[in-house]
């Protein structure tokens, strides 16, 4: 059952940035924080401080659906808190309710990149992700394809979606930040 949004959005609500991996709700969430004067969290940084280890170890000892079901909890936990930006894990907003809990807690942002540019950032930083770690580019092409059409239903029900593809510098991070933030001004 999806939640209509309840939580009017204000200066204090958290931003949910969510997207697949790789899109830059990392990069863009600390910027965006910054200029926001809003505190950034890392929903996996999050998890792995609160247990003490990486995710992919995690992912290895409670296998993927214990992995979510402790990020479910933890989502919930720093959903709570006021004046965030909280960078989601690729997989959060798709598993149990996470996608109606963040609408009716604050605002929520789909980051999409082109996919070419997200392909890009993916065969470069494969070893730190564990659902493609070991994987070759024309795996990583395919697991992308497929988790990108699986995943659209989800990512599709955030408030706002804002192109996350210039995201490789300081200018373009900046000028993403801009543009988003005079968006979510008018929201």
């Amino acid at each position: 059952m999806i939640q209509k949004f309840t939580h009017p959005y204000s200066s204090h609500t958290p931003i949910f940035l969510i997207g697949y991996m790789g899109c830059g709700k990392t990069t863009l969430g600390r910027a965006l924080a910054k200029a926001t004067d809003r505190d950034f969290i890392d929903l996996d940084f999050y998890i792995s401080q609160r247990f003490r280890k990486s995710v992919t170890e995690l992912f290895s000892e409670r296998g993927e659906e214990g992995f979510r079901e402790l990020e479910r909890e933890m989502l919930r936990e720093v959903g709570e808190f006021s004046d965030t930006v909280i960078a989601c894990g690729g997989g959060t907003p798709c598993h149990f309710d996470n996608i109606a809990y963040m609408n009716s807690r604050g605002l929520t942002i789909w980051l999409q990149a082109e996919r070419g540019r997200l392909l890009s950032r993916l065969i470069r930083g494969a070893s730190r992700r564990p659902l493609i770690a070991g994987k070759s580019p024309e795996e990583i092409s395919r697991h992308l394809d497929e988790m990108l059409e699986k995943r659209r239903p989800w990512y599709s029900q955030a408030r706002m979606t804002i192109d996350s593809t210039l995201l490789e510098n300081k200018t373009e991070i900046a000028a993403t930040v801009s543009g988003l933030l005079s968006r979510i001004d008018a929201y």
